[in-house]
């Protein structure tokens, strides 16, 4: 919470990680909505389920994130498992999601949520989820902010934006795909070329949130300066910042007034 109020920000959602792929050790969603609750005013809980528990078919991840909703969760994820994105074991866990109204945010590399290059099977979800918000980011899916993406290249690609990029043309086509500015993925796209970031940025305002993917209290966030510094309207700066996720996870329109004791810092608010 310290760290929060160093960085200036307001309230922040906590993603629980239920799938052995991203780290060592496990962060259960009942966890996270205990924590939550000690800062009901500035942390939001997401839940999570792996849709891979107990035999394929078998599992229905329904009645969990149910519960997991009616407990105060306000999204999935992030969805990191190693599988591919359009598998049947996953589309239990959307089709839970487009019920309950959950957006689902989606982790993209060469072994989580596996595509080819161009995100072609994403693409046909988004199509047959089109009331269910995906909120899409990883190397895999901002490698996609240029049009000469090869399978050969990096997780984090160098040099100057092509435009026309799949990522631009998913964002384009379908409202209900939308990106967040968070962790390394995001910063190393919009850094390659912030004539083109912030057009993009603009362009899709309404369909992007700001990020951190802050995982240790020391951890730098190159993601805020760049924010920052992009010549962006008003409009635009506050709709990523938090009006988005104002409008997306159903929060207070304002953030609660900080107490006397942990006043807010200079610098303006973000979620």
């Amino acid at each position: 919470m310290a760290r929060l109020d160093e960085l200036g920000i307001d309230m922040a959602a906590v993603l629980p990680i239920e799938m052995p792929e991203e780290l060592d050790y496990l962060v259960p969603t009942e966890q996270v909505i205990d924590w939550c609750a000690r800062f009901p005013d500035r942390l939001v809980p997401f839940c999570a389920v792996d849709p891979r528990h107990r035999y394929p078919g078998v599992f229905q991840p329904l009645p969990i994130l149910r519960a997991y909703r009616q407990a105060g969760c306000r999204g999935f994820g992030e969805n990191l498992t190693g599988l591919p994105v359009d598998d049947p074991m996953q589309r239990r866990v959307y089709d839970a999601c487009a019920e309950l109204g959950l957006p689902i945010v989606m982790h993209f590399d060469q072994h989580i949520n596996r595509d080819a290059p161009g995100l072609p099977a994403f693409e046909r979800l988004l199509d047959e989820y089109p009331t269910l918000t995906f909120v899409a980011h990883g190397p895999h899916f901002w490698r996609e902010i240029s049009a000469d993406v090869r399978p050969s290249d990096p997780l984090y690609p160098g040099g100057p934006v092509v435009p026309g990029g799949r990522l631009e043309q998913l964002l384009a086509r379908h409202p209900n795909c939308w990106a967040d500015l968070s962790a390394h993925s995001a910063y190393n796209a919009l850094s390659r070329d912030r004539g083109y970031a912030a057009w993009l940025l603009e362009r899709f305002a309404d369909q992007l949130l700001f990020g951190t993917d802050l995982l240790a209290p020391d951890q730098d966030v190159p993601i805020l300066r760049l924010f920052a510094e992009l010549p962006l309207p008003q409009g635009a700066r506050e709709a990523i910042a938090w009006r988005n996720a104002v409008r997306l996870l159903d929060l207070p329109a304002e953030p609660a007034p900080r107490s006397a004791a942990r006043p807010r810092p200079a610098g303006g608010s973000g979620v």
